[in-house]
């Protein structure tokens, strides 16, 4: 369990779901308790904090109370009782305050020490925390919540002290001026701003920074600006040094960490070529204006800030120490152009001859890829040929192999060449890398692709999307370019829906964002489900395949042969991803390899799953791109009838294992597989199918019960209803004996069944309006349950099984108690004739609920209970003892045997625990909770 305290007080397991925490009180208690994680609080500050000095009449009594019920949010063992107060069963770093002052002081230790990417990535993790104000459930928070703002202040100050660090002062300067203006007289963080400004080249705006200081400590305290902002004011005064001088000493960490004292051969400071900034800052290199500078190489200045990816950027760096040839992979538009260059030039010390970018996207011939690499090192002399320089050639064409004078050329060199967007010239640039790294000691390879070179020693390193918080700021800074004054707390919810339906892919935020000059952000929002007609605003100077989302996405189609397009329209009708065998039985048994190549071209996301096996998913511009190319194929219904056949099946499979020793394994993948099974029969309800959208519903009732799903049986058994006549309606025809189950056969159904099915789904629909007062009791709801009553008699074998066996809410809703208990017992007899164990077992079950509502029969209710209980156990059904467990419990608290019923309960709240079946435990937990209070 985690604790969220850096927002509205929160507790989340281990999964990432969060626990219902409900009312303000029960929440100050938790953040009281989590304020000191693994230690004792006692009970008078508790009740001082929890209450804020305003306790009730009986103090102790009501912490008490709110304890249990914070026990039952967060578990029996996660607050300790112990001498004299409570404890919250915690460490300091499952709560997000403590671990967000652990990565900060990591981070600011990392700046210290002189590592300013390590300082980003862990300050970026930190600051990410912070969701929210702090404490806010806290009933007097001020003084304690200062203290921890104070913390944030000084690691957004880090933070923005390691950009500045790492060359990216551009970059930096939004946040900074937004945080300097709150802190005006902060000194430190005014000189940070400062010194940003001037690594950005802009002194005279440094100046007026400085300028604006000064006032207002004069105005405010009546004070000069002190040592620090003096120092660096004659700083921005004096001539720039001249060529070779030594380096500015740079920006301030918190707490006089410094960042001054670097060597020119420091890994993790590596400036653009020729760029004026660094030049005023001194890092122009030789003495003359003809020297060389300080990193060789052709990696031009990029005109927009870098965002995120600090993680990405130490990962790459370690691997480009430990590998000669590194290919960062990922879709078309995640950024893998741009990273790879930041990386680069984050460890370009490491390569003495330079860094060398080869872009490969011009090259529309793979034999000119040598030629094309040759003259991005200006080893030969290039031209480029048409619009947009589409088409690369070398001048000399009789000059000899291309690759050999490649080769030549790095053999005594010590380089880094970037090869950028190799995915349409895959082979030979594999076999170009190859040979270089055979032949060439000294060199190392980093190349960009939609799919792995294939070469031996090739350490691949996938891209992922932007995480929700970074693709949220990445949008907030080009949207602000494209409007002055944007901000995404104009339409927080637009902006995060915007990011998480465009995956996180820093192209479609980009061009998302370049929309915010004519649209809000819940325009854009509403329109993505037409997404590529919307994302067309691309830079004009880039690439044509760069200019707009579906170029993107065209790009990389066109690389496909015919299976893989097979392969990538039909998996388009999945929701929510696909395991192996629903491929296959989708896209056809011969369409392993064709998934696997798309898997390897980034098309397909694949991931380890929960059922062992692994689980494959198309993003969603990607999803949305196939779809529309499975449009125009005229596949889409035979593709989507072989989804529906697959998930039926899977459904009717699954059903008969919720009933045995197979429950939680049929639990979990019914639950891996809900959107694809919820797509299974929203399809078949919209083509009006009736016999598959019986057959679904009625394998599928059982997992709802089980989930607490009542809602779900609600919904599709109106819809379904309205698929075929009503069986109920006046004359009721009665019903037949009918020994079969309505999911035993797949589809078609016999008409006698049909009919059969039909009334199940209008029982299910009886059945799932329980909880609905109103609609129960309504006239036609009572017109139902009188149809039920009039179509069914006991011993009839359907009523003893789901969903006919539940016509006894009919006659709840038209009958009395006795009524009840007579028809009970004939499904009891029933099912031991007809040999049915577990329905047997339910029954039992069923009845001994009954039978414990009335004192005179709570010891039959016992007896029904031990036997209902002794079945389940044998079948291996966890559901169905939790369930006979707490009509014992029932029975015996009816008896006065509180004890006993206590245990009862308890025993099958640890089952459906175990279990995940939220509304059995939240029933549970509540006659657990009567049992106790009548214990005392």
């Amino acid at each position: 369990m985690r604790y969220r305290l850096l927002t509205t007080t929160q507790a989340v397991r281990d999964d990432g779901s969060a626990v219902p925490l409900g009312g303000a009180r029960l929440r100050a208690l938790l953040a009281v308790l989590a304020l000191r994680p693994g230690r004792t609080v006692r009970v008078g500050v508790l009740v001082d904090e929890v209450w804020d000095g305003e306790p009730p009449a009986d103090a102790a009594g009501a912490l008490q109370a709110l304890v249990a019920r914070l026990r039952r949010a967060l578990g029996p063992g996660a607050v300790a009782s112990d001498d004299g107060g409570y404890r919250l069963c915690a460490e300091p770093d499952d709560v997000d305050l403590y671990r967000f002052e652990r990565l900060a002081g990591e981070g600011a230790r990392a700046l210290e020490s002189g590592d300013p990417v390590k300082a980003a990535a862990l300050l970026e993790d930190a600051l990410g925390l912070w969701q929210g104000e702090v404490l806010a459930d806290l009933p007097d928070r001020t003084a304690v919540a200062a203290r921890w703002e104070a913390r944030r202040l000084e690691a957004q100050r880090a933070s923005l002290a390691a950009a500045v660090a790492l060359g990216r002062a551009e970059e930096a300067l939004p946040e900074l001026g937004a945080l300097c203006e709150g802190h005006p007289l902060d000194e430190p963080l005014q000189a940070l701003r400062i010194r940003a400004l001037r690594g950005a080249g802009r002194t005279a705006q440094a100046l007026e920074a400085y300028e604006g200081v000064r006032r207002g400590l004069a105005e405010e305290l009546g004070a000069d600006p002190g040592p620090e902002l003096r120092s660096l004011h004659a700083e921005l005064l004096a001539p720039s040094p001249p060529r070779g001088a030594a380096p500015d000493p740079g920006p301030q960490a918190p707490d006089g960490l410094d960042f001054a004292d670097r060597r020119a051969d420091e890994s993790c400071i590596s400036p653009h070529q020729a760029s004026p900034a660094l030049e005023e800052r001194g890092f122009g290199g030789g003495a003359s204006d003809a020297a060389e500078p300080l990193h060789r190489g052709n990696l031009r200045s990029r005109l927009t800030s870098f965002v995120g990816r600090e993680r990405d950027i130490v990962a790459l760096s370690h691997d480009l120490r430990h590998a000669r040839l590194v290919t960062l992979l990922g879709p078309g538009g995640a950024g893998k152009t741009r990273l790879s260059q930041e990386a680069a030039e984050t460890v370009a010390d490491a390569w003495p001859d330079g860094v060398w970018l080869a872009e490969l996207a011009p090259v529309d011939d793979p034999e000119n890829v040598p030629e094309a690499v040759l003259a991005a090192l200006g080893a030969r002399e290039a031209v480029l040929h048409g619009a947009g320089a589409e088409k690369m050639r070398a001048v000399d064409r009789n000059s000899g192999d291309p690759l050999v004078k490649l080769a030549a050329h790095c053999a005594r060199r010590k380089m880094l060449i970037l090869l950028d967007n190799c995915e349409h010239v895959v082979d030979e640039a594999a076999r170009l890398a190859e040979e270089l790294l055979a032949r060439c000691p000294g060199l190392t390879i980093l190349a960009t692709s939609r799919e792995p070179l294939g070469v031996p020693g090739e350490l691949l390193r996938p891209l992922e999307p932007l995480p929700q918080p970074t693709a949220l700021r990445l949008f907030a800074e080009r949207g602000a370019a494209a409007r002055a004054g944007f901000r995404t707390d104009e339409d927080p919810e637009a902006a995060a829906e915007i990011c998480r339906r465009l995956d996180g892919l820093p192209l479609a935020i980009e061009l998302a964002a370049a929309r915010l000059r004519m649209l809000t952000p819940r325009q854009i929002a509403d329109r993505l489900d037409d997404r590529f007609k919307l994302l067309t605003g691309g830079a004009r100077t880039v690439l044509p395949r760069q200019q707009t989302l579906r170029a993107v996405v065209d790009w990389s189609w066109d690389l496909l042969d015919e299976g893989e397009r097979s392969v990538l329209r039909r998996l388009s009708v999945f929701a929510g991803g696909c395991d192996l065998a629903a491929a296959e039985a989708v896209c056809g048994p011969e369409s392993m390899d064709g998934l696997g190549s798309l898997v390897d071209k980034s098309l397909v996301v694949a991931r380890p799953s929960a059922g062992g096996g692994m689980r494959y998913r198309l993003l969603e511009t990607v999803g949305e791109y196939a779809a529309e190319r499975l449009d125009e194929s005229g596949e889409r219904a035979d593709a989507e009838r072989q989804h529906l056949v697959y998930f039926r099946e899977l459904a009717r499979a699954e059903d008969l294992k919720l009933r045995g020793g197979g429950q939680r394994e049929a639990i979990a993948l019914l639950e891996r597989e809900y959107e694809n099974l919820r797509t299974a029969l929203r399809r078949a309800v919209a083509a009006r199918d009736e016999h598959e959208a019986l057959c679904l519903i009625h394998a599928l009732h059982g997992f709802w019960q089980m989930r607490g799903l009542r809602s779900e049986g609600k919904h599709w058994s109106t819809l379904i209803a309205e698929l075929g006549p009503d069986p109920f309606a006046h004359p009721v025809v009665p019903a037949p004996a009918i020994y079969e189950r309505c999911t035993d056969a797949p589809p078609p159904m016999t008409p006698e069944l049909l009919v059969e099915a039909r009334r199940g789904v209008r029982l299910i629909q009886l059945a799932s309006s329980d909880q609905d007062t109103e609609r129960w009791s309504s006239p036609a709801m009572q017109n139902l349950a009188a149809g039920i009553r009039a179509a069914y008699r006991p011993g009839l074998p359907q009523t003893c099984r789901p969903p006919a066996n539940m016509w006894f809410f009919a006659v709840l809703l038209t009958g009395d108690a006795n009524d009840l208990r007579g028809m009970i017992d004939t499904t009891v007899e029933t099912c031991r004739e007809l040999g049915y164990e577990w329905d047997l077992a339910n029954a039992l079950e069923m009845r001994a609920n009954v039978l414990a509502n009335r004192s005179e029969w709570a010891g039959d209710a016992d007896q029904d209970a031990e036997e209902s209980l002794e079945i389940f156990r044998t079948l291996g059904d966890e559901w169905g003892v939790a369930e006979a467990l707490s009509a014992r419990g029932e029975a015996r608290e009816r008896r006065g045997e509180y004890a006993l019923a206590v245990e009862d309960f308890k025993t099958a709240v640890g089952y459906a625990e175990s279990l995940g079946a939220k509304a059995q435990m939240a029933i549970l937990r509540i006659r657990l909770a009567g049992g106790m209070a009548e214990l005392g």
